[in-house]
């Protein structure tokens, strides 16, 4: 992951090696996630992704206290998927998402460095509807296989556009 152009773009260095652990212990769990995935909401996950059973996760990754304090646009994300963690590096004091604005009952917590993660608070599951969850895992798929293409032929980048 730390060699992907497109994440050294989107994250810091911090949440870069977020990701990065975070990615290794989901691979390590057949959950396959993706960098920066578009919600048609309109906003961004830092990491979708879909388990062998086909229901999808979105993780929120936050670096400092600041930012995960001033986030409320987190609840945005819930609709999306099936379940919901905050990633964090191990420095961050996340005593604040045992909070209610935090909705401790709906999001798990993954404390992760470049390495390797851990879940220290496993994420409820809240099933999507089948429909809903079908058109996440495909839209999902079209961006990574999308991504994989253009990565291996920057020309054809443009092709298929107007076709979604």
């Amino acid at each position: 992951m730390t060699d992907s152009p497109a994440l050294a773009e989107v994250f810091d260095r911090r949440a870069q090696a977020v990701a990065r652990g975070i990615c290794r212990l989901f691979a390590r769990n057949e959950i396959w996630a993706l960098a920066e995935m578009p919600l048609r909401n309109g906003r961004r996950a830092d990491l979708m992704g879909v388990d062998s059973k086909g229901r999808v996760v979105i993780v929120e990754i936050k670096t400092a206290r600041s930012d995960l304090l001033g986030d409320s646009k987190w609840p945005d994300y819930l609709d999306f998927c099936d379940r919901f963690y905050w990633g964090l590096p191990p420095e961050l004091d996340r005593a604040c998402l045992d909070g209610l604005d935090f909705r401790p009952d709906c999001c798990g917590v993954i404390v992760a460095d470049e390495y390797d993660a851990e879940i220290v608070r496993p994420a409820p599951s809240h099933p999507l509807a089948a429909a809903r969850r079908r058109v996440e895992v495909e839209r999902l798929a079209r961006t990574a296989l999308r991504r994989l293409v253009t990565a291996a032929d920057p020309e054809c980048s443009g092709w298929g556009r107007a076709a979604g």
